[in-house]
């Protein structure tokens, strides 16, 4: 069972030290600095062109930045714990023998190869097999075992108390990804969804059947994920968690579904049926509900069919690999598939990350850089404390409620204190790799199950200490931080304290920031979805949002493709305060350390420190991007492009226009009528 939410319970994100005078540059290279560019014109481009001149795309990426360059870092860390567990000749059973065997079996294309389809061709030939009467079981196995075809079912924390699970019905994912690629008529998404139809059709026909047959499953999987498209909601309404909380009962929801077998597919799970059940897109459910009365068999087959062989797709033979490379260079415009190693070892980490997490903490996380850290934390959670207490566009009633959850957050830094288990994963070399992923997936399954009708586990972590990003949870009002990401340009020990704050500073109070921003700021210091605010006041958050929807929706990504404001609003927020809030903090801890940022002595390199602030925040987002992927990432990222975060970001913050001198006439300045400040 896949269970899809459309609501996703954790935002991400990005997505000190005394030595005063004699502090240096570490994170950020001087040289790197474009001085035919101004700063005061184009900042982001001043930091970063000699970068982005110099690291051109390989053919390997759609883009490629920072963030790739750390997770490259944390890729070849992770392969020599890998490949290290496996020169061992650990004994079977234990935790590297699963790791180094999973590797293994992902490297081994000769087998896979050899294999070709036959992993599948049993789950096809139940598929082809089942009758007329037996199709509404064939649907209730697919649930099960395989996806969720149509809808998607499963439990998660309940958004009215966090404290325990309830069970959610939710639309189903689609293999495009997003409504507009099957609805919009333009040159760009019709290609994409020929490339798909082009991708169904060589991987069925690899899977053994006919050019005919391909053509017809291709012509079915497109009718009905496009009739699914056509009831999803737009990726502006799916923002908003209050119209995703319709409780109904089992009764009801049976009434409201009649061809959808909800209260059966509970009992599949083996699981004590609820009372009520969350449905988070009404129209969504019915349109899966009204398909499942008027698709024909041969149809539902056919949709089937290509869950199996899509899901399957990355464990088989590399022909599947290439027809899906094919795609995806329509897609994103990337010109060359990842290696195999880099593949085979990002299943192995999706299935033990923690077994590999743990490995990798040992060798590579110092306890120095987790004290450091939590200090940081607090530096940062004052500062943001400062900025409520002195916001003028809110009441006291809202404010004290605010800083009540603020002071509420808990933190998570580097590893959990818990490691999962992995003692009842079995991994079995003599049988295929998809065999064993699948194996790997009823038991994840089976440990999901588990933890229905107990109280939530707030000490699992959603990404691994590997993992080169960071997350905050709104249900669990929690800020996580793993190891992965606590390295240059976010923190290096021997970097200047102004780089470090413009790094992972930014980082802290970005994610400190989600708790608060146009999603987050419905959910309380529990976690709990409830209001805490006056009529008023979020009025007045409602209008100084729209002013920074509007100033990124005049963005022009491309020619014609427009930046979307309100899809990105909340990154857009988190930004914003966490460069004011790391900016704050910073300067309180200069000042603790009786440093004058403004001094002679205290520049870094020749730099004023509140220059190497903002330009080390502008040397996180150094990106090349491909045209295709910035197409891409702006109908599914909720990110903005790295230039706009750094660019349209920094024009309201008026310490960074007097750090470089900015006044009217520069394209940098914006007025300060029309600056949104908001956190």
């Amino acid at each position: 069972m896949k269970f899809r939410m459309s609501m996703m319970l954790a935002s991400m994100g990005l997505f000190a030290f005394g030595l005063g005078a004699q502090e240096h540059l570490k994170s950020l290279d001087k040289n790197g600095l474009d001085n035919t560019i101004s700063p005061r014109q184009d900042f982001y481009n001043h930091v970063n062109k000699k970068w982005m001149e110099s690291h051109p795309l390989s053919p390997e990426y759609s883009r490629y930045g920072s963030f790739n360059i750390l997770s490259d870092s944390s890729e070849h860390r992770v392969r020599r714990i890998v490949t290290g567990l496996a020169a061992t000749n650990p004994a079977k059973g234990t935790d590297a023998y699963k790791i180094a065997n999973l590797y293994e079996l992902g490297m081994d294309s000769i087998r896979r190869n050899r294999e070709g389809a036959a992993p599948i061709r049993k789950k096809l030939a139940k598929i082809e097999n089942a009758r007329p009467e037996e199709m509404t079981d064939l649907f209730r196995y697919m649930q099960r075992h395989e996806s969720s075809p149509l809808f998607s079912m499963g439990f998660q924390e309940d958004l009215g108390n966090s404290k325990q699970y309830a069970m959610y019905v939710s639309g189903v994912g689609l293999g495009l990804g997003d409504r507009d690629y099957y609805l919009l008529n333009d040159k760009s998404n019709r290609e994409i969804r020929k490339a798909y139809t082009t991708l169904i059709e060589k991987q069925m026909q690899l899977a053994g059947y006919s050019k005919k047959d391909a053509r017809r499953i291709s012509a079915n999987v497109m009718k009905i994920e496009t009739a699914l498209a056509d009831s999803v909601w737009t990726r502006e309404q799916s923002r908003d968690y209050s119209k995703q909380y319709n409780i109904r009962t089992l009764d009801q929801v049976k009434e409201l579904y009649p061809n959808l077998p909800i209260r059966e597919m509970i009992g599949d799970l083996g699981i004590t049926a609820p009372e009520t059940v969350i449905v988070t897109e009404l129209n969504t459910v019915k349109q899966a509900d009204n398909l499942m009365k008027s698709l024909t068999d041969r149809e539902k087959k056919d949709y089937y069919l290509w869950e199996i062989v899509s899901g399957a797709a990355p464990y088989l033979s590399d022909a599947f690999s290439d027809a899906s490379f094919e795609f995806n260079k329509v897609m994103s415009g990337v010109q060359q598939q990842r290696p195999r190693w880099k593949k085979a070892l990002a299943n192995v980490d999706g299935i033990m990350g923690e077994g590999i997490g743990r490995l990798y903490v040992e060798k590579y996380f110092p306890e120095s850089s987790k004290v450091y850290m939590e200090g940081l934390v607090e530096n940062l959670r004052n500062a943001l404390g400062k900025h409520i207490i002195r916001l003028p566009w809110m009441s006291d009633d809202t404010k004290v409620a605010a800083m009540k959850k603020l002071n509420a957050i808990t933190v998570k830094i580097g590893y959990p204190d818990k490691w999962r288990d992995y003692s009842l994963l079995n991994v079995d070399p003599a049988l295929s790799y998809y065999e064993n992923m699948e194996n790997a997936g009823e038991w994840a399954l089976d440990r999901y199950l588990e933890k229905w009708g107990k109280p939530v586990d707030r000490s699992e972590w959603a990404m691994t200490p590997q993992t080169v990003n960071a997350y905050y949870s709104p249900i669990n009002n929690e800020i996580v931080f793993p190891a992965g990401i606590l390295q240059a340009p976010f923190y290096d020990p021997a970097s200047s304290d102004a780089e470090n704050y413009g790094g992972i500073g930014v980082v802290i109070g970005h994610e400190l920031t989600h708790g608060f921003d146009d999603q987050g700021r419905n959910f309380d210091e529990e976690g709990n979805m409830r209001n805490w605010w006056t009529e008023e006041d979020a009025e007045k958050f409602k209008n100084l949002t729209n002013g920074l929807v509007a100033q990124f929706n005049e963005i022009e990504v491309l020619p014609g493709i427009h930046a979307n404001g309100t899809y990105t609003l909340g990154e857009n927020i988190a930004d914003q305060g966490g460069l004011r809030v790391a900016h704050t903090a910073w300067i309180d801890s200069q000042k603790q350390k009786g440093v004058d940022i403004n001094s002679e002595a205290a520049k870094i390199d020749g730099l004023d420190p509140s220059q190497v602030f903002y330009m080390n925040y502008a040397n996180l987002w150094a990106t090349n991007v491909r045209d295709a992927e910035k197409e891409r990432l702006t109908k599914l990222d909720p990110h903005s492009l790295g230039v706009n975060r750094v660019n349209v970001s920094l024009r309201n913050i008026e310490p960074f226009l007097k750090a470089f001198g900015i006044k009217e006439g520069d394209k940098m300045f914006r007025p300060a009528e029309e600056r949104v400040i908001i956190w």
